[in-house]
């Protein structure tokens, strides 16, 4: 199985602050269009909290410095999963969790699907083994929204001069990984919006924040 089955966890959605996640393939924009939200939010009074994985905890650091650079070379696929799965452990506990406690907007540029797209169907393993070890990681913990930036990876690739250990993979790796990005999107659609990285920038930030701003009523001071 190259793809995750419907989730058999329930999910946890915090009461207080918004998690809102960017997720998709390489050079589809993610970084680009966190930042925007975040400059978004902020001027309309907003405490945000702008992070990623890995690597945004010094133990996180460490992990990113492991799974990304290629001088690591080849890892086991299951060793692969569980430093990922230890990156998003720290990062929820020392990050994530403290924000959406305080009432902030959490905007992080990765989370779960991506080892479920990445190390699960990219590396061909169990789908429900991976996401069993990335929902006990995050505590089940789930965004409120997950924007989907869906790109081909051959133009995606294609923006990269030099490649890190996971963008230097194969074609048909990144396809696998596109493909379950879309189909965790179609599992959920309270809970997603799937754009066209294509799209002109300005168009995906307003439709960005079309869909952020009914959840903004639960963000603020406590």
């Amino acid at each position: 199985m190259t793809s995750p089955p419907p989730a058999p966890y329930p999910g946890v959605y915090a009461d207080r602050g918004v998690f809102v996640c960017f997720e998709g393939g390489e050079g589809s924009g993610k970084s680009t269009q966190s930042r925007l939200l975040r400059e978004h939010l902020e001027q309309h009074g907003h405490e945000v909290v702008l992070t990623f994985e890995p690597g945004d905890t010094p133990v996180g650091q460490q992990v990113r410095r492991i799974v990304l650079s290629p001088e690591t070379g080849a890892l086991a696929p299951k060793a692969e999963v569980l430093l990922y799965a230890a990156d998003k452990a720290e990062h929820v506990d020392t990050v994530v969790r403290p924000a959406l406690e305080r009432g902030a907007v959490v905007v992080t540029d990765r989370y779960v699907d991506s080892t479920l797209a990445y190390q699960g169907a990219g590396r061909t393993l169990p789908a429900h083994e991976v996401e069993q070890i990335g929902r006990w990681a995050t505590g089940d913990l789930r965004p409120h929204l997950t924007v989907l930036l869906d790109l081909e990876p051959e133009q995606g690739l294609g923006r990269f001069a030099e490649r890190d250990r996971i963008e230097g993979e194969s074609l048909g790796f990144h396809q696998r990984v596109r493909a379950a990005f879309l189909d965790l999107a179609r599992l959920d659609d309270a809970h997603y919006l799937v754009l066209d990285a294509r799209r002109p920038v300005d168009e995906i930030a307003a439709a960005v924040r079309d869909r952020v701003t009914p959840l903004l009523a639960q963000a603020g001071p406590s």
